[in-house]
């Protein structure tokens, strides 16, 4: 997928010394804008890309098809999941950013699609944080996830994504060989500052 086939916002970094770039994957009805206040607050200086999902649902972007609440078309996701990480390598070459130090952080349908980038196109994120995620399918063979950080930050009180598919999630990646943290927030499918707290020490804690 070239550059141009996602509209979305590049943000250079402000500070040289940071190696990492964010990938920012907003959640349905959201936009390329929707995340990029919670970049500084999780990776001062640090560069990000933020696109904006290719796929309407009654007016509203998200990045791949779901056919109900909870039901996902998983043809599609295959789809888009491949083309999102495309898009990914065509912006580092364009912007000039280190492919193999991205870190995703994504929100709702937008964690969705940064954990099949993990299941699927693992070359694409050396990490991801999963801001109220569920795990939209499960491939038949999961790849090696050595060396990936992976923070999973479920609602406690969440009716959308549900705790114990954050935790699922979690079991998953980390039998994979991921690192994976897990941070539950007391909070429903939305964010808090205790979800941006947690991704930021998460940050910190993985460039010492």
């Amino acid at each position: 997928m070239s550059l141009a086939a996602l509209q979305h916002v590049h943000v250079p970094p402000t500070d040289e010394r940071i190696t990492g770039t964010l990938l920012l994957l907003h959640g349905t009805g959201g936009d390329e804008h929707d995340l990029l206040p919670l970049a500084p607050l999780v990776a001062p200086g640090a560069r990000a890309i933020s696109p904006r999902g290719a796929v309407l649902e009654h007016g509203m972007p998200r990045f791949f098809r779901r056919l109900a609440e909870g039901v996902f078309d998983l043809d599609d996701l295959r789809v888009r999941t491949d083309e999102l990480a495309d898009f990914l390598a065509a912006a580092a070459r364009t912007y000039g950013f280190d492919a193999s130090q991205v870190t995703a952080i994504g929100f709702s349908n937008g964690a969705n699609i940064a954990t099949a980038l993990l299941l699927q196109r693992p070359e694409a994120l050396a990490g991801a944080v999963l801001l109220r995620p569920m795990l939209a399918y499960e491939p038949a063979t999961v790849p090696p996830l050595a060396g990936r950080r992976v923070l999973v930050a479920s609602g406690l009180r969440d009716p959308i994504a549900p705790p114990e598919h954050g935790a699922r999630l979690a079991r998953l990646l980390r039998g994979a060989g991921a690192d994976v943290s897990e941070a539950p927030a007391d909070a429903a499918h939305t964010l808090t500052r205790a979800d941006v707290a947690a991704a930021h020490d998460w940050w910190r804690e993985g460039r010492r």
